[in-house]
């Protein structure tokens, strides 16, 4: 299958434009395109970027995924792994890479989510 050739036809609506309009309208259409990703990013989150995030906050790959598998578990992994390590830490007055192994271990989660049902927590969290 070939595709018709419309591009004359496309092009008599961007003819009549300058340089600076083409350059506002093509970063009108990027915004519009980007936006609904840009919202997906912020409010998904999927096992692989938790992971990622544990890595960077200095846990081995093997801590990272026992942490990222006690999150899906929990089903708190919209919390983000990394959330939750910070979250046990200033809620037990420990270590985050403490919190980090207590979680591994299938400690603290009850802490957790009683604190996240509550809702007593004021900052911008889910």
């Amino acid at each position: 299958m070939q595709r018709q050739d419309d591009f004359s036809q496309r092009r008599t609506k961007l003819a009549e434009l300058s340089d600076a309009q083409l350059k506002d309208r093509f970063w009108r259409l990027t915004e519009q395109v980007v936006e609904p990703l840009m919202e997906l990013a912020r409010t998904h989150t999927s096992p692989s970027v938790e992971r990622s995030v544990l890595l960077r906050m200095g846990f081995s790959s093997m801590e990272a995924k026992e942490i990222v598998d006690k999150c899906v578990e929990q089903e708190l992994l919209g919390k983000g792994a990394g959330h939750a390590v910070w979250r046990l830490s200033q809620l037990a007055g420990i270590p985050y890479r403490e919190a980090g192994l207590r979680l591994g271990q299938g400690l603290g989660w009850d802490q957790l989510r009683a604190y996240w049902q509550k809702g007593e927590h004021h900052d911008a969290e889910s």
